[in-house]
């Protein structure tokens, strides 16, 4: 037994040297990391406490509830060593500000959203979502393997500020609206609610893009101070009650196509933690990027359904409205990145990324989803 026990011990050293040596590492796993040196072992007794804030209102589905379940597990992982206090957003600092926070060190991490500091840093938008961007799985696939990440730490960087991926909504519904949008001459002159590079492209096609907070919405639509709103997916939308006072819900949400989530660390104090603790602070926000797109997964195909059941109307946006839509995308992208050069720099990236991803997806995923799975349907296999 003990021989077996060695010889499994021994294997498993070796496959884990093949993959550092291969080049497989997760990011951010610098070749130091490999080995703790002596005096960084698990064996230190210093425990941490540190405060993370959100975009998010408290205990908000989803997103807040990851955000807790995340510090519960760095507790557990870290046999108590490390303790994280999650606030909503206004509990400690306004929501808007939780990025300031985190480069100031006044708090040591938060958990939002890229777009939200596209006003301190334009090139922020494309590590969360850009019009006809790519989905969940292929933001993914960049951040992690494309390179990404590298260029997302190399845009924070000067602000102390270290970015991580945890989570993504996936492809949301493009909004609610109380009347038909059969043509680009219905969106003319619509106060519409879309933040973001979407807000932008709604607004070069002829609507007026507001930007208000999730808590204002239902009562902004249902008086008509604004004409359509979109907010995330069936899950959220539903517990929001839109349903209720706008009739028509419409698809695809082609502005936010799979919007990456982030939870942002200053840089300076998550250097200064023992090496065991920064990468369970990593595996913990990788587990929550996991959790995040499967728990969207799950709850908006009952909630679509729910929702139905009880009389929404969906409408799938007309094909010459969406057309229009990606001209005006190319043409606001164009402008954003004319005259900043971290602009470009990601949209250069972002798009080489986006091309070569589709290559593959135009034999795998278009394919199975276009015709396949049609003619499945059609022979009755699945419902």
């Amino acid at each position: 037994m003990k021989r077996k026990d060695f010889l499994k011990k021994g294997a498993a050293a070796v496959a884990g040297s093949a993959l550092l040596a291969s080049g497989c590492r997760p990011p951010g796993w610098d070749k130091e990391h490999v080995a703790y040196e002596e005096g960084d072992a698990v064996a230190q007794g210093r425990k941490y406490e540190w405060t993370m804030v959100t975009t998010w209102p408290p205990n908000f589905p989803v997103l807040g509830e990851g955000c807790q379940l995340f510090s519960d597990m760095i507790f557990a992982m870290s046999g108590g060593r490390m303790k994280i206090k999650v606030y909503g957003g206004g509990e400690l600092l306004p929501p808007m500000e939780a990025f300031d926070g985190v480069s100031a060190g006044t708090v040591q991490m938060a958990n939002g959203a890229a777009y939200y500091w596209a006003g301190k840093i334009k090139a922020a938008q494309f590590f969360a979502s850009v019009p006809f961007g790519m989905n969940a799985q292929q933001m993914n696939a960049w951040i992690v393997r494309g390179g990404g990440q590298e260029l997302w730490d190399e845009l924070y960087a000067p602000y102390d500020v270290k970015p991580f991926p945890s989570g993504n909504t996936g492809v949301q519904m493009g909004g609610w609206f109380n009347k038909e949008i059969n043509s680009l001459a219905d969106l003319q002159g619509l106060k519409i609610r879309m933040p973001g590079l979407g807000g932008k492209v709604i607004s070069a096609a002829g609507a007026s893009a507001i930007n208000i907070a999730g808590q204002e919405l239902y009562t902004s639509l249902e008086r008509s101070i604004i004409d359509a709103a979109e907010w995330i997916g069936p899950y959220h939308d539903y517990l929001m009650g839109f349903h209720k006072i706008a009739k028509y819900y419409y698809y695809p949400g082609w502005h936010e196509t799979g919007t990456m989530l982030e939870t942002i660390v200053n840089k300076s104090a998550f250097e200064a933690l023992p090496l065991d603790l920064q990468e369970i602070i990593k595996a913990a926000i990788y587990w929550q990027n996991v959790f995040t797109i499967s728990e969207f997964e799950a709850q908006n195909s009952g909630y679509l359904t729910r929702m139905i059941n009880e009389g929404v109307t969906l409408r799938q946006y007309p094909d010459e409205v969406i057309a229009e839509l990606k001209i005006k995308t190319k043409e606001v992208l164009q402008e954003m990145i004319a005259d900043d050069e971290p602009s470009r720099k990601a949209y250069e990236a972002f798009s080489k990324f986006q091309k070569e991803v589709s290559g593959w997806a135009n034999y795998s995923e278009s394919v199975y989803y276009q015709s396949l799975m049609e003619k499945v349907k059609k022979a009755d296999v699945i419902g």
